[in-house]
């Protein structure tokens, strides 16, 4: 339900997933150019980026959707 007194809490909620999604794509990506000295038993998933990308675009859909400025 969208209410015009103020921000829909999704925006928010995208915001988030957004930036949690970019700095772990952004980890991963780096830990993928730089290997860490003892990695991690499951390193070659590289789960790290798989997840970082799921949160930036789930984040960027729940920001787009739910934009202040667009009317519903």
């Amino acid at each position: 339900m969208r209410s015009d007194s103020g921000i829909s809490i999704w925006f928010f909620i995208g915001s988030l997933l957004t930036i949690y999604g970019a700095l772990i794509l952004g980890y991963g990506l780096y830990s993928l150019a730089v290997p860490p000295a003892k990695p991690t038993v499951l390193a070659e998933l590289h789960a790290d980026i798989w997840w970082g990308a799921v949160l930036l675009i789930l984040g960027v859909a729940y920001s787009y959707t739910h934009l202040p400025s667009r009317k519903s």
